[in-house]
Parts: structure tokens; sequence; C-alpha cells
């Protein structure tokens, strides 16, 4: 596959099948599914071999948090690096850290030197190559689409992933049965190296920006900070971490269940993951339905309703039939779940930071799949499997009644694309690192339109602040009350700079309705100023210059 044929694509659709005309997506999508395929076979080797060396509870739930413990340590800093360095590289890397980990599984378990701490070490790393790679790829989503492609391209990731949960973990169970672990590792291995070879082959294109890299600290910094200024993200990041604690429990579990409830073995197992993974397979497929039915905050309530369902039966049942049923009700609703709030965060992310919030969201949303995974198996080793699961199911209840205090919005179709800007001309040489930088917009306002300018201004104040305007504020003048000013700094020239770089068309229209509020004949009056600190005992030619722009 060459790349230019990996660039091709079909029209715009929003159908959930669509972005598979992408030669692109369809190309690493494929390559996903059998690197899934592997990464499931892996999971049910080490989690039966776990449970096979270690008589403790905590150890085998503690395998689900190795591998999502570094994606909550190691996402923010991965987010802000492929968001300042090419993702498809960053993918490249993060497949080559799982491949390792794969290969020195293989090696330890066919010399047969392996205890529990040295099985959680290379589910770890592999965890440390995971952390880098999901936001790279979910990131590059929108690169390869159009954006009305997202929520289908997301949710035939998850269906795919699904796909491969519905038959993974039955066929893990039979290799691991039939031919043991090693062989498992082995084939993992193999689908590792063969995604490494999709993404080598593939190649998109990425408009570039203008401007030079941030450093890291500063981008994972301008990352948190357009984060913390957004509704619709914190409110899905909070969502996304309860139900990560709450609802681990159904796969952290699981080996227990098919061990100590059901008395089976690994196919057991197998079996009840396979269940889990045909709910999620059709829920996925049926995703776009849905949606069209019912809000996002509906479905992701009815979604943490029927997980808690899910554990409630496996508390209950003795039966691997009605096991399996309830799992595909909890797969349903997990799918639903990460489905809609991994969109959500995609759309209301600009591209230039859509990185650095999925993988906030990504390192909240594993952290809590973490530390559900060490609550819920303490809660079964020191006391019982039953209340463990019972326990997570009264949880999951609370986590559905969170939409009334962080609603999840409905999806909007803003454009999130940045749009160009053009450097003012300077009647001085500014280097990058020249600030602080004061801006003041003066604007005529009549007294009747007031309200709706002060409307504008609290939203205008959110978006300026969150690409990178500080200290703004608004001031109006006594003797001329018409009279507006808005002020905000930025800490250097290169700052303002990307400020203006990052505003998307949709923050435009914002601009273009305030100026429909302010009356004269010129537009508002925009100047740029340099701070300067009074310093009586400079000379007269060392004194600070003042910049302005009309």
């Amino acid at each position: 596959m060459s790349g230019a044929a990996c660039a091709e694509s079909n029209p715009v659709s929003s159908a959930t099948f669509a972005p598979l005309g992408n030669a692109t997506f369809r190309a690493i999508w494929v390559g996903a599914q059998v690197s899934s395929l592997g990464w499931l076979i892996q999971t049910v080797a080490v989690s039966w071999l776990m449970a096979t060396i270690s008589t403790s509870d905590v150890m085998v739930a503690l395998v689900q948090a190795s591998t999502t413990l570094p994606v909550f340590v190691l996402s923010i800093v991965a987010g802000a690096v492929a968001d300042n360095f090419s993702r498809r590289t960053v993918m490249i890397l993060g497949w080559c850290v799982i491949a390792l980990s794969a290969i020195l599984l293989t090696a330890v378990a066919g010399l047969g030197f392996f205890n529990p701490w040295m099985i959680l070490a290379f589910s770890c790393l592999a965890g440390c190559g995971a952390a880098f790679t999901d936001p790279a790829w979910h990131a590059s989503v929108g690169d390869i689409l159009r954006k009305r492609e997202v929520p289908a391209a997301v949710t035939l990731i998850s269906v795919g992933y699904n796909a491969m949960r519905s038959i993974g973990p039955a066929f893990g169970g039979i290799v691991v049965a039939s031919f043991g672990p090693l062989t498992a590792f082995a084939l993992a291995t193999l689908t590792y190296l063969m995604m490494l070879w999709t993404i080598a082959r593939c190649k998109w294109s990425v408009r570039s920006s203008p401007l030079p890299r941030e450093l890291l600290a500063t981008a994972i910094h301008d990352g948190a900070r357009f984060t913390a200024l957004s509704t619709e993200i914190k409110a899905a990041i909070a969502r996304g971490a309860l139900f990560g604690l709450t609802s681990i429990a159904m796969l952290a579990l699981m080996p227990l269940v098919a061990r100590d409830q059901l008395g089976g073995g690994p196919i057991a197992y197998g079996i009840l993951m396979a269940g889990f993974g045909v709910g999620a397979l059709c829920a996925g497929i049926g995703n776009n339905a849905l949606r069209r039915s019912l809000s996002q905050e509906r479905l992701t309530t009815l979604a943490s309703i029927a997980c808690a369902a899910c554990c409630l039966s496996l508390a209950l049942t003795p039966s691997l039939a009605v096991a399996s049923v309830a799992l595909a009700l909890g797969g349903a609703g997990w799918v639903v779940t990460w489905t809609g709030l991994d969109v959500s965060v995609q759309l209301s992310s600009p591209r230039w930071v859509v990185g650095r919030t999925l993988s906030i969201y990504s390192a909240l949303s594993s952290g809590g799949i973490a530390a559900g995974s060490w609550l819920w198996g303490t809660v079964a080793e020191s006391y019982s499997l039953t209340m463990a699961l019972e326990s997570a199911a009264g949880a999951l209840l609370l986590v559905a009644g969170a939409g009334l205090l962080l609603p999840i919005r409905q999806w909007k179709d803003s454009d999130q694309d940045s749009i160009g800007f053009e450097t003012p001309d300077l009647s001085l040489d500014l280097k990058p690192r020249s600030g602080p930088i004061v801006v003041k917009i003066e604007y005529s306002i009549p007294e009747a339109d007031i309200d709706a300018f002060l409307d504008g201004m609290q939203e205008r104040r959110r978006v300026q602040s969150r690409v990178g305007a500080r200290r703004w504020n608004l001031q109006r003048d006594l003797q001329e009350p018409s009279h507006w000013i808005e002020t905000f700094r930025t800490p250097t020239w290169m700052d303002y700079l990307r400020l203006n770089h990052r505003l998307t068309a949709a923050d435009k229209d914002l601009d273009r309705r305030l100026l429909e509020l302010h009356v004269g004949d010129l537009p508002p009056r925009t100047t740029l100023s340099i701070e300067r600190p009074a310093r009586p005992t400079l000379k007269r030619d060392q004194w600070p210059p003042f910049i302005s722009r009309r």
C-alpha cells in the first residue's frame, strides 16, 4: 500500500461504516483489530497465569491496573508530544514498546523464569506503550477524516475492538488451555509487529503550524488550562473517571467469577469475555440509531444502569449462561459510555489541543480504572467476591445519577479548526520571548445593547483565557459610558501569536457578533503594547518602547 493510496477518501458521510472508505483509516483500523486480538489473547493468558501462580485476589485484579496505571501517569505527557510532533511517529514508537514487552514476556515464559511481580512489570511496560499510542491514534482520526465522520470513526474503533473482544478471549482461552501461555504470548507478539508494519506503510498529511514547537512543560500547561476552562470536556472527564472506577469491577473480577463462582477454567473465562464482547459489538453497531433516538446524557445514564445490573447478576448467579448474558448487557453499557465520552471530548477540542484533551481524559479515566481494579480486588479479598460485585452495582447507580450535576451536552457541529492569522506590522523588532504583551480593544456600545455585550464578553473571556490570555478584564469609561475597553496580557510575543493562531472559526463568530454591537464608522481599535517596569535610573536611550497599532 503506497502513501498515495492511503490518502484516498470517499465523500463525507455520517453513516457508521463510511470512514472505512478512507484507505488510510481502513488500513490502520484493520491493523488495530489484529493487534487488539493479540492484546486480548495476551490478557487472557496473563490473567489466567496470574490466577494459577498467585493465591492473592488483589494480584489477579492488579493485572488490569498494571496496564491502565501507566496510561494515567504518562498520557498527559503523551498528549503534549502528539500535539507537537508527528502523531504517526508517536504511534510507531508506542507500538515498538508494546512489541518489546511482548517479546520479553514470551522469552521469560519460554525459559520458565517468571513470578507475579515480573508479569505485572511486563504488563506495565505494555501499558506505557499504549499510553502514547492511544492519544496519537485517536487524535489522528480528525487528521485522516473529515469532522462529520469523526463520531462514526470513534464508534468503529470501539466496535472493532469489541468485535475482537467477542472472539479474542474465547480464542485466547482455547489457546491457553490447549498450548499454554507461551503460545499465546508468541501470537500476541506477531500481531503487534503486524500493526507496526501497517503504520509504517501508511502516511497522512497534517496541517503544520507556522510557529515553532512549544516546550513540553508549556504544552502540558496550555492543554491543562484549555481543559479546565472547557465545561463540556470537564464533564466528560469527570463522568469517565467515575464510570471507570465503578464499572471496571466487571472485568477486574471476571477471572475470579470464572474460577471461584462458576468453578470453570480458562475456557469459561474466555466465554465470559466473549459474552461481554458480543454485547459491546451489538451496541456499537446500533450506536448511530441510539444517538438519533436518545440524547448522549440519557444514553450514558442508561449505560451505567446496565452495568449495575450486570454486576448484580454476576454476584447472584452460579450459571455460566446467565453470567454471559449479564456480561453482554454490561458490554453494551461499556461501549456506549466510552464511545459517547470520547466523541464529546473530540468534538469539543480544536485540532491544536485535541491530543492533550484526549490524553487528560484518557489519563483520568484510566486512573479511575486502575483505582477501581485495586479497590474491588481488595474488597473481594477482604470480604467476598459477592460483596465486591454488589458494592460495584450500588456505586454504578450513583454514577448514573451524576448526570444531574455533570450533564453531558449534546454534540455540536461547530467548526473547531484553527484559522489563519496575519502577523501585525510593528515598528520595533520584537524577539519571540519579548514581553509581557498587553492587548487593549476599545468598543463603543449603545445603552440598549449593553446586556447583550456583557453576555458576549463573558463568553469571550472564557475563549481568550483558554487559548492563552492572562489577566483578562473589561473596563467602562466613567466619563464616556458607551466606551468599553477589553484588556488582557500574554507572557511573550510568541504567546500572543500562538493565541491568535489557536482561535477557531467558532471563536471568530463570537467576534463577529460583538462587532455587530459596536457603533461608529471605524471598527474597534486594537492597541498592542509591551509592558516594562519604571526604572528612574535608566538613561533616556534605555527607556522601554511603547508599540501601538491602529
